[in-house]
């Protein structure tokens, strides 16, 4: 089975990270904003196609909702 990682799953995360790291961190198992608690911000930075901006801006919007990346 050959995998499609050009769509990008359901995801309730910011359309504002861009399609390719939200396709990426849809991939690493990170579709919902509770998903993104159980990592730090190191962790999901190793992960391709997401960079410092997407993490900035997934960061904000954790702490919008009274939440945050896993301490390293």
């Amino acid at each position: 089975m050959t995998e499609d990682r050009a769509a990008v799953p359901p995801s309730d995360l910011t359309p504002r990270i861009g399609k390719v790291a939200t396709r990426e961190l849809a991939h690493h198992g990170y579709t919902r904003y509770e998903d993104l608690t159980r990592a730090t911000a190191k962790e999901l930075l190793a992960i391709h196609g997401v960079g410092p901006k997407a993490i900035r801006i997934l960061g904000e919007e954790l702490a919008e909702r009274g939440s945050r990346f896993r301490e390293d």
